[in-house]
This record gives C-alpha cells, sequence and structure tokens, in this order.
C-alpha cells in the first residue's frame, strides 16, 4: 500500500482484500464441538434469568432448561428481533414490526427507532438501543447493506420515558453495551466497534473484524462479541459494482443475493464461489463462504483474546448471540437451529 495506490486504482480497478484469520481468529472447531443444550428454529437471541436460558425465535420466547426441558415465556404478535434481561430481572423484547415491550407493558419510542436490532441496560437502569436503519425492519439487514445504508442510531431511553440520540449515521449498528459512563456499539458494514461517550464523535476501538459483528455481551475482564456472518472477497467486490448489484436486488430474492448469508448450502439456488463448492465430495473449511459461525472473547479494552469457529464446511452458523454463565459460553447459531455451550477446557 502506497500514497498513489489510490491514484492507481481509478486505473486499474480497486483492489479486494479481507482481513486473514489469523492471531486471535485462528480457526478451529469449537463451535462444531460444543455440547448441544437445545434444538430451536432460527433463534435470533438468548439471555439468562434465574439461571435459566431464554431464548428468542419466531414470535416467542422459550425458557430452556439444563435437563432438556422447554416451554413457552411468552408469545407476541410480531417476529421478536432482540431482547435483553436487567439485573433485577426485567424482560425487555424489540419486535420485528417496531414494538418494543418492556415486562408485557409497551415502551413508547422516538418516531426514528422502528428497526431495533440490539437491546441492553446500563447500570443506572436505563435501556440502551441499538436502532439498525431508517426504514427498514432488522430482518431486512442484506438489503442495507446491499444498500450501503448509514442511518442507523442508538438511543439510551431513560426511566422517565426520555429519550435520547447517543450517535446517528452509523452502518447498521447491531449491538450495544453499556462500559462504565460509555457504551460500545458493534457497526456490522464498517466492520468495527465503537465507543460512545457523551459529547464526543464516536471512536473505533477494534477495526477491520474479519466479519460482520453483531450482538455484544458482558463477560467475566471484558466482552463477548457474535460475528454473524464472514466477509469474503466475492461480495466486496460485488459492493463495488452498483449497476450489478441495482439489477440483482431487483431481479433476485434476497435469500439468493451475493450477499453475507446466517446459513448456506441448503438450495442449489445460492450463489457458488470458486472452492465454495465441493470437491470429490468434500467441502474445504478453509473455502470461501456466504456463513460462517465465529464468537470472539474480547479483553477489558475490547480487543480480541480468543475465538470459537464454526468453519465454512460447519454447521453451526449464524451466531446472533453469546452469553458466559461462570466459565461456559453459550450460543444461539441461527444457521445451526441450536443453542450450543462451549465448556472450558473443551477441545477446539
Amino acid at each position: 500500500m502506497t500514497i498513489f495506490d489510490p491514484l492507481l486504482d481509478f486505473f486499474r480497478g480497486r483492489a479486494v482484500t479481507v482481513p486473514p484469520l489469523d492471531g486471535a481468529f485462528r480457526p478451529n472447531r469449537a463451535l462444531d464441538n460444543a455440547r448441544l443444550v437445545a434444538e430451536i428454529n432460527a433463534p435470533v437471541d438468548m439471555a439468562f434469568r434465574n439461571g435459566a436460558i431464554v431464548a428468542a425465535a419466531g414470535n416467542a420466547l422459550f425458557e430452556l432448561l439444563e435437563n432438556g426441558a422447554q416451554g413457552v415465556v411468552a408469545t407476541f404478535s410480531a417476529p421478536i428481533a432482540a431482547m435483553a434481561i436487567s439485573s433485577a430481572g426485567e424482560l425487555a423484547v424489540a419486535c420485528e414490526n417496531g414494538e418494543l415491550v418492556l415486562d408485557g407493558a409497551a415502551v413508547k419510542l422516538p418516531p426514528e427507532v422502528t428497526c431495533m436490532t440490539a437491546l441492553s441496560f446500563a447500570a443506572d437502569g436505563s435501556m440502551l438501543v441499538a436502532n439498525g436503519a431508517a426504514g427498514l425492519r432488522p430482518s431486512q439487514w442484506r438489503t442495507d447493506l446491499m444498500k450501503k445504508g448509514a442511518s442507523g442510531s442508538v438511543w439510551r431511553l431513560s426511566r422517565k420515558g426520555d429519550a435520547t440520540c447517543l450517535a446517528a449515521g452509523l452502518a447498521w449498528p447491531s449491538g450495544i453495551l453499556a462500559a462504565g459512563s460509555d457504551v460500545m456499539v458493534s457497526e456490522a458494514w464498517n466492520r468495527r466497534i465503537l465507543r460512545v461517550s457523551d459529547g464526543l464523535k464516536p471512536a473505533a476501538v477494534f477495526s477491520n473484524i474479519p466479519g460482520y459483528p453483531g450482538r455484544l455481551a458482558q463477560a467475566e475482564s471484558g466482552a463477548l462479541l457474535s460475528i454473524f456472518a464472514p466477509v469474503n472477497r466475492l461480495i466486496e467486490f460485488v459492493l463495488q459494482e452498483d449497476d450489478y448489484r441495482a439489477a440483482m436486488m431487483e431481479e433476485i430474492p434476497a435469500e439468493y443475493w451475493i450477499a453475507p448469508s446466517l446459513a448456506s448450502g441448503r438450495s442449489f439456488l445460492e450463489p457458488l464461489q470458486c472452492g465454495g463448492i465441493k470437491t470429490m465430495g468434500i467441502h474445504k473449511p478453509w473455502a470461501p463462504s456466504r456463513s460462517y459461525g465465529l464468537i470472539v472473547r474480547l479483553d477489558g479494552d475490547f480487543q480480541p483474546v480468543e475465538s470459537f469457529h464454526s468453519r465454512a464446511d460447519g454447521h453451526r452458523h449464524g451466531i446472533v448471540a453469546a452469553r458466559a454463565l461462570g466459565d461456559t459460553i453459550y450460543a444461539a447459531s441461527a444457521g445451526g437451529d441450536a443453542i450450543v455451550a462451549i465448556e472450558s477446557g473443551q477441545d477446539s
């Protein structure tokens, strides 16, 4: 990389590169080797309440016990988009239709907040909300990426009902977590974590993530970051081709776009990419893939120290949430239709 590259790119085309999986991101099979806690169809979020896992899928919340039993806690009029449970046991649920419910009561929201992708409680009891984009629903995340959207925002809802916008103009904020007086935000399409402080411009603390970061959760001496989909060269190339991308979005169903996915290999209509297909009946684990499973453990400075993978040939892709309970990390795999547990000392 030289100072002349931007000028030369005008004539030769921009080089398409993606960050490598090395260092703290060195691939392993920890997610595929993880213990199955429960099978649940396309979970979207999870949290702990009174020692039990509460998972959201479709229009319902399920309580999952370690003995394998599960039951419906509550149902809603629209699919659930995100959830959070406070230290006092309060249950907040955001729905696909833009409604926010706190312990069964509707919460009044600013008119700008219609696309809630993540919820979290701050120490003072206020609620932190990530609003993915203006004019879209949480399930339309592919559309926002393909349109290169940057209309997301993050909000604080006080106990008194006041709403404060902490940051705006973000490219699909998809995770949010209080860190002292600051707020940490995952910005998916820019593949970074931002620190949002009162009165200051959001500052990146972790950039060039090798995937699209999702939800953040507190963990011992740090945090857990869910990566819901991988970045690859083909998708990055398509994002540079405006005419092609516009035609693709107009003529092809969204699940078959050349775009990231929570699961892949389920239909012959999906786009292929070079080594992404099986060779002699074998799907190479290092092959390019539209979906992947990845959790990153971050230290107190929100820097990566360890990761847990389900590689291209794995089956626990699309990690939409990860939570720590003691020495065990629990994860919701939307692509694998499962809640799994990574035990301390587990073979990776």
